[in-house]
């Protein structure tokens, strides 16, 4: 007998003496009806309640951005600097405008005065005087108007440097030094930290039931458990593109300090009646798999599972509604891992 034939057969007997694991056997649920409620989930969004887009309001190149996204800002501070050469400019002409128009005024008024002695001696016209009456009020206007054109000028002046409307945080800035600014042009994002809300936008379809669900709740990154907010607000009017509704959902103020802006969240509308006398499939949330875009359960059928997949709706409690896929009576998998492991069969 040759040493590799030797070698074969010792093989084959320690591979005959292995212990085979045996099938795992899963216990099963029954699909159980139950009234049916209506409900949905859609992602939305963490906003700021109060912030703010501070826009140029006069032209000019940037020369000077004075903040960076995250930096705290007090009310009043300085957010970014646009040259104001021509708007000191504009100040001075101004201010020489105001000197010629008081100039003018000085001389209307002595003129006003000589005029009205002369007409009480008779040796000018009552039409001399009455010239000599208007040319002064034009003088006083012409002051009042050069006197409000500084004021503008230097306003705009002030519009220059560009300051933060309240005290918070700078979400963004639109702009970098040497951009040119134009009036109505974001220059910074500033948000009020510690106030947040969820914004979700809800198709017309589903407004009904949004409206007449009993409960609203949002469920935040990384957080297990759904938090309800403190106020729940849909705009009066809906979106003519998309044909949405927007909702706004405040949160606490403490799950608000904890969190940031622009994460995607998850809010869910629950409780809604679906119909007299209506009843839809539940199952216990922990027997649906989810994986990615796939929603399933694991079907007895005899000594084996048979994955399907399901439509269902929003959770109500520990069991979740069944819209599609499976009916009243049938068995799934109360454990879908372990009912996906090879020979997996249902217990008895």
């Amino acid at each position: 007998m040759t040493r590799s034939l030797v070698v074969a057969i010792a093989a084959a007997a320690v591979w005959a003496a292995w212990p085979t694991a045996a099938a795992p056997a899963v216990p099963t649920v029954a699909v159980q009806s139950g009234a049916a409620v209506g409900g949905f989930e859609l992602d939305g969004a963490l906003q700021p309640v109060r912030q703010s887009t501070v826009a140029a309001q006069v032209p000019g190149v940037v020369v000077q951005l004075a903040v960076r996204a995250g930096d705290r800002v007090a009310a009043g501070q300085v957010l970014a600097r646009i040259d104001e050469r021509e708007a000191a400019a504009g100040v001075a002409r101004s201010d020489a405008a105001v000197a010629q128009a008081e100039a003018e005024l000085a001389n209307a008024r002595l003129h006003a005065e000589r005029t009205r002695s002369l007409r009480a001696q008779n040796f000018v016209s009552q039409a001399a005087l009455d010239q000599a009456e208007t040319q002064l009020k034009a003088a006083e206007a012409a002051l009042a108007q050069a006197r409000a054109g500084r004021t503008q000028a230097a306003l705009a002046r002030g519009f220059t440097a560009v300051t933060a409307p309240f005290a918070g945080v700078v979400l963004e800035t639109h702009v970098e030094a040497g951009d040119l600014a134009m009036p109505g042009r974001p220059i910074a994002t500033v948000y009020a930290p510690g106030a947040l809300r969820a914004v979700v936008q809800v198709p017309n379809s589903r407004m009904a039931v949004a409206r007449s669900a009993q409960r609203v709740e949002v469920l935040l990154p990384g957080a297990d458990d759904w938090v309800t907010p403190v106020r729940a607000t849909a705009l009066p009017v809906a979106d003519a593109v998309s044909q949405t509704v927007e909702w706004r959902l405040d949160l606490p103020p403490e799950i608000s300090a904890t969190h940031r802006p622009g994460a995607t969240v998850r809010v869910r509308f629950t409780g809604a009646a679906a119909g007299r006398d209506a009843a839809v499939p539940t199952l216990p949330a922990s027997a649906v798999l989810r994986r990615g875009e796939l929603t399933a359960v694991y079907v007895a059928q005899g000594d084996r599972f048979v994955l399907r997949a399901v439509r269902t709706g929003a959770p109500v409690g520990d069991r979740v509604p069944v819209l599609a896929g499976l009916r009243d009576g049938e068995r799934v998998a109360a454990d879908p891992v372990r009912a996906g492991l090879a020979g997996a069969t249902p217990a008895p």
